[in-house]
C-alpha cells in the first residue's frame, strides 16, 4: 500500500539533491508533487522525470508574492494542499561572522528562514482544511554547531527553534509541524561547499568518518524519513526535531 497515496504535496527546492529525492519518493508512494523551484530548466527536467501528473513552478521561495502565486496554482490544480515541505535553502558562504557581509547574511535568511513565513502564510488555510502537516529541512549544525559556517548554522538553529513553536501555534488545528536534521548527504549544495575548503581533497574522508556509520549518504536516506514523518503512520508525532545523521552527533569517539 502507497502511505501518501493522494496526498497533495507542495515542495520548495524540490529539483536536486534531497528535495529531488524526496519528490521522487513521495511519487513513490503515490503523492501529487508540486515541485518549487527558481530555475526553469531544472523544474522542466525534474516534473518530466516525475510524470505529467505532477506540477512544477519557478518561485522565489524569498518572495512573498512568487509564494502565494505558487500556493495559488497548486490550489487550482488540485483543490487542496495536504503537506508543505520546506526543502529549499542556499549553504554559502562558508566564512566566520565577522566576514560575512550584509548581503550574504540577508540572503541566507530571506531563502532559509522567511522563505518559512511566506510558505505558513499563504498555505495555512489549506492545511487547517485539510488536516495537513509542514516539514521543514534543517541541518545537523543548526543544534551542534559548525566552523566557518556562522550565518548558515544561524539560520538552522533558528528553524528547529521555529519548528517547535509552529508545533505549538497549529497542534489545534490537527497541523503537525516536524523538521528532519541530515549531517553530511551528497548533493550539489554540498559539493559546492566542499569547494570552498581549504583542502577540497580532504573532505570526502572527513565526512565519511563524522558519521558513526561510516559513509557519508545520499539523499535517499533523508527522503525515506521524510516520507514517514508527512504519512499517518506518524500522526502523532510533531515538533520533533528528527537527525538523520547516522549517529554523527554521539559523543565522543576514539582516534582511527
Amino acid at each position: 500500500m502507497q502511505i501518501l497515496s493522494d496526498k497533495v504535496i507542495f515542495l520548495t527546492g524540490g529539483s536536486m539533491g534531497i528535495g529531488f529525492e524526496c519528490a521522487k519518493a513521495y511519487a513513490n508512494e503515490g503523492a501529487k508533487v508540486v515541485i518549487v523551484a527558481s530555475s526553469w530548466g531544472q523544474v522542466e527536467e525534474a516534473v518530466e522525470r516525475l510524470g505529467s501528473e505532477h506540477l512544477g513552478i519557478v518561485c522565489d521561495v524569498s518572495n512573498a508574492s512568487d509564494v502565494e502565486g505558487a500556493i495559488h496554482q497548486t490550489i487550482e490544480k488540485y483543490g487542496r494542499i495536504n503537506a508543505i515541505h520546506n526543502n529549499a535553502g542556499i549553504a554559502t558562504p562558508s566564512k566566520p561572522l565577522h566576514q560575512t557581509s550584509d548581503e550574504e547574511w540577508q540572503l541566507l535568511m530571506d531563502v532559509n528562514l522567511k522563505s518559512l513565513l511566506f510558505t505558513t502564510r499563504f498555505g495555512f488555510e489549506e492545511l487547517k482544511k485539510s488536516g495537513g502537516c509542514i516539514l521543514n529541512t534543517s541541518s545537523l549544525v543548526g543544534e551542534i554547531g559548525q566552523e566557518n559556517h556562522a550565518a548558515y548554522t544561524a539560520t538552522k538553529g533558528a528553524m528547529n527553534a521555529l519548528t517547535k513553536s509552529m508545533a505549538l501555534d497549529y497542534a489545534p488545528y490537527k497541523i503537525r509541524v516536524n523538521a528532519v536534521l541530515p549531517a553530511g548527504v551528497w548533493t550539489p549544495m554540498l559539493r559546492k561547499w566542499q569547494e570552498e575548503q581549504p583542502d577540497p581533497a580532504s573532505v570526502e574522508k572527513y565526512l565519511d568518518e563524522i558519521h558513526p556509520l561510516g559513509y557519508c549518504p545520499e539523499g535517499d536516506v533523508i527522503a525515506d524519513a521524510c516520507v514517514f514523518l508527512l504519512s499517518d503512520k506518524a500522526r502523532f508525532i510533531t515538533g520533533t526535531i528528527l537527525p538523520v545523521s547516522g549517529g554523527a552527533e554521539l559523543g565522543y569517539r576514539s582516534l582511527r
